[in-house]
């Protein structure tokens, strides 16, 4: 059997039918401006994911996924993008792109980029000259500019709502409406154009062409809003992307799937099985699925999974799904607790009241987490993810047990959320603060100078890096055993047969040789027969105690 430390990366560019590196592989997220910043301006860089990638490798990823790195205004954190195909300053450069993804390779890491097709930035060439332009013109024709309503179109086009809050349509001086389901800043592209679909083609083959392994495609459920644009309204306090809504005209349109049917095409032409990843958030795993057809997309982030709550049933149901919607289509189930949009699982699994995704937790939030609570029932949770048979992403930080920080003060919040519904919506920033490195270093040694573009909570210093390192019991040494034992067991490539007799409230499932039991009530749990692999906290033994999870194998 393998060490339980020791990597088995498979060499960039093996292909195997049937087996590609993404059905099986775990992807770690990187937000790039919380990072690893190695310029000292306070902002996470290309250069600061380069100098890490040693302790990636040693963390046992298969690939990782970085957020939007390109020339952007940052009134979205870059996913208002002006250029595709440059680097914005803030990161570096394209070479810095480039080195970081030759090392990573050296590493046997994989590179996703995030592709934003959805909207650019109002900064981005072709808005600047759609607003230059008249109405009905070539270039307007790239967004969707309408006419508004009211005896001198005073009124906007319909009454669609802004992701963010407040309306998604805004005037423009000659009279007419631009669309936007984000930020004013990001209007939205008009996927109707045949110049549109024909630019998107040339900037995934520009990236292709430098050596990316995939993309993880933002927003991959918008894109094509229904033909007259007719009035919706979500209901109250629904999840901002429509991850709870069965059918909103700018969400899951069929026209979707025939776009990424042509960028399977594209993909198609290079070695390596590059792979697509959707951001596309469904009210069911059926729904999901649909984007993850043979000839479609690859991948599909399983959000009905991220957003269940803790409790045991309901996860029998999701996982059960998942494995039979996913592969009957040919495709893996792709897990995921954990991303730079939602509430950090080590304070999600915790809360005691609703939070509609989005919507954030700040110091006046109900249902506020106990974090021993939290972290205990994450370390679980991730424990339970792995043994899980598919792909799964985690997101930076969350190997090392960080909660979502609540109390940051108003004035550093940055998120447009936060400013567009007056602070009655947190948002996301508390998942994105600039992950801590070294405990006893200047912003615990995500940057030299001390600078975070996000302030960093003081009780960071013994969550950071170097405080778990060498210490068995921490968060980043259960995610380091529990990949390598996932690896060594091949669990992501094998299939999964429920066991019974435990209980309502706990899950249990053999995968291959490993045997995965999690407590999600409060009485112990009697175990198996089996030699303990990994237990998510320190037991005795025999009696599994609430929110724990361990994989046995046969003695």
């Amino acid at each position: 059997m393998t060490s339980p430390l020791t990597s088995t990366l498979e060499p960039i560019g093996e292909s195997r039918p049937g087996a590609e590196w993404w059905r099986t592989a775990v992807i770690y997220q990187i937000y790039p401006r919380s990072f690893a910043d190695a310029n000292g301006d306070g902002i996470g860089d290309l250069s600061g994911i380069t100098a890490h990638l040693d302790d990636l490798a040693a963390l046992g990823v298969d690939a990782v996924w970085l957020s939007p790195f390109y020339r952007s205004p940052q009134k979205d954190a870059g996913y208002d993008v002006a250029d595709y195909c440059d680097v914005d300053p803030l990161f570096g450069t394209l070479a810095d792109f480039d080195d970081m993804l030759a090392r990573a390779h050296a590493h046997g890491i994989r590179v996703i980029v995030d592709l934003v097709p959805n909207h650019s930035s109002d900064q981005h060439g072709w808005f600047q000259e759609a607003l230059a332009a008249a109405p009905g013109s070539a270039a307007r024709a790239r967004y969707m500019f309408r006419d508004g309503q009211g005896t001198d179109g005073e009124l906007p086009p319909n009454n669609w709502e802004s992701v963010f809050g407040g309306p998604a349509w805004t005037r423009v001086p000659d009279g007419q409406w631009y669309l936007h389901l984000f930020d004013s800043t990001q209007p939205d592209f008009d996927w109707a154009n045949p110049e549109v679909q024909e630019e998107f083609r040339r900037i995934l083959r520009f990236w292709l062409d430098r050596g990316v392994d995939g993309f993880r495609v933002d927003v991959a459920h918008g894109l094509v809003k229904t033909d007259g644009l007719p009035d919706h309204l979500p209901a109250v306090d629904a999840d901002s992307m429509g991850g709870a809504d069965e059918d909103v005209p700018y969400w899951g349109q069929e026209g979707v799937h025939e776009i990424y049917r042509d960028w399977n095409r594209v993909l198609a032409e290079y070695d390596g099985d590059r792979a697509l990843c959707a951001e596309a958030w469904l009210p069911t795993v059926d729904r999901t699925a649909l984007w993850v057809r043979p000839d479609e997309m690859h991948q599909a982030f399983n959000f009905p999974y991220l957003t269940t709550g803790w409790d045991a049933a309901e996860l029998r149901e999701v996982i059960s799904e998942s494995l039979r919607a996913f592969p009957a289509v040919g495709a893996p189930a792709t897990w995921v607790l954990s991303n730079h949009d939602v509430v950090r699982h080590a304070s999600r699994l915790a809360l005691t009241a609703e939070n509609p995704q989005g919507h954030g937790i700040g110091p006046d939030s109900p249902g506020q987490p106990i974090p021993e609570v939290g972290l205990r029932r994450a370390r679980a949770a991730t424990t339970v993810m792995l043994a899980l048979p598919g792909s799964a992403y985690l997101y930076q930080g969350e190997e090392l047990g960080l909660p979502e920080v609540i109390d940051l003060p108003a004035d550093t919040r940055q998120d447009p959320t936060w400013f567009r519904t007056d602070g009655e919506r947190y948002g996301r920033d508390g998942c994105r603060v600039p992950i801590p490195w070294v405990g006893d270093a200047p912003a615990y040694g995500f940057s030299p100078s001390g600078a975070s573009w996000l302030p960093q909570p003081a009780e960071w210093a013994e969550l950071a890096r170097s405080a778990q390192e060498d210490d068995p019991e921490s968060t980043l040494w259960l995610y380091r055993t529990v990949l390598a034992y996932r690896r060594a067991h091949e669990l992501g490539a094998g299939a999964l047969e429920w066991l019974t007799g435990f209980g309502d409230e706990v899950i249990a499932f053999r995968n291959g040789d490993v045997t995965v039991v999690a407590n999600l009530g409060t009485a112990p749990v009697t175990l198996p027969a089996g030699t303990l692999l990994v237990a998510s906290e320190d037991f005795d033994g025999a009696h599994l105690p609430a929110d724990t999870t361990v994989w046995l194998t046969a003695d």
